[in-house]
């Protein structure tokens, strides 16, 4: 019986960590979108894998819960590669906190209580959550280690308190790094690793979305007065996904990889600082 990679958002940034980690693997592939799945199950196909697809909701208690269902009966699930979400230009507050915040909980949630011995898994999260302005420890605990259906009662997570969607996005991004890590302490315990990437703006269609929409001149100068001076690549982010699931990164679990070309650095310290 093969053991089992999970993809969760089989966008460009899934399929270049899957490449990586899953020769030998069987690779579940889970989308909100089932051409999105069955599309890079052609292209992974073609390039030797095994794959099979399936429909996920991530913001879906039942929905998560039936495909963690599904990817166990196929076999010791390995690898877990949750690259799922919406950006602020995509979608309301309302939106983004229920698919990248609640939904990535639910999904660490119940691929904790499958993930085989020796696993590892990695959340894709943004650069955005590392220049939300520093959150008190009460908050930060609140947003690592409440349960997920108890979220949404969270005062800092009312719809008054969160009406614009990159706070959104930037809360939730946070919080994914700081579930990361109070969920591999739990994954610790089967003998298995978590760790996050917060990306910076990586050349696919959520990024596409995103530069051609309001805050796209925003973006530009982010990248052009940042060190790397250019937007990166799914495959600079599958290789640091590699390590992360992989025997190299055997001594990294909890930790969050910020890999942006250095745009947070000029927004703390550089010219792209707010005034």
């Amino acid at each position: 019986m093969s053991s089992v990679i999970v993809v969760i958002g089989a966008g460009s940034i899934g399929q270049a960590i899957a490449r990586r980690v899953s020769a030998g693997k069987h690779v579940l592939l889970g989308d909100v979108r089932r051409e999105q799945a069955d599309a890079a199950a052609d292209v992974l196909a073609d390039a030797g894998f095994e794959v099979s697809t399936a429909t996920v909701d991530v913001s879906s208690r039942e929905s998560v819960h039936a495909f963690t269902g599904m990817a166990a009966a196929i076999g010791p699930v390995s690898g877990v590669i949750h690259a799922a979400g919406v950006s602020p230009t995509q979608a309301s507050p309302e939106t983004i906190l229920k698919v990248d915040l609640y939904g990535t909980a639910l999904v660490l949630e119940a691929f904790g209580n499958v993930i085989a011995p020796g696993g590892a898994g990695v959340v894709i999260s943004s650069q955005s959550g590392h220049r939300l302005a520093a959150l008190t420890p009460e908050q930060n605990k609140a947003l690592a280690m409440t349960p997920a259906d108890e979220l949404f009662g969270l005062p800092m997570l009312q719809p008054g308190a969160v009406a614009d969607p990159l706070h959104a996005y930037q809360l939730s991004k946070r919080g994914n790094a700081l579930r990361v890590m109070a969920e591999a302490v739990r994954w610790g315990r089967r003998g298995a690793r978590l760790n996050a990437i917060s990306p910076g703006i990586i050349i696919t269609p959520l990024a596409r979305d995103e530069l051609a929409g309001p805050r796209g001149p925003g973006y530009r100068r982010m990248l052009s007065l940042s060190a790397a001076g250019r937007a990166g690549t799914p495959d600079e982010v599958g290789a640091v996904g590699a390590l992360l699931m992989g025997p190299d990164g055997a001594f990294i679990t909890g930790s969050d990889i910020l890999m942006d070309g250095g745009v947070t650095a000029a927004y703390w310290y550089g010219e792209l600082s707010p005034a």
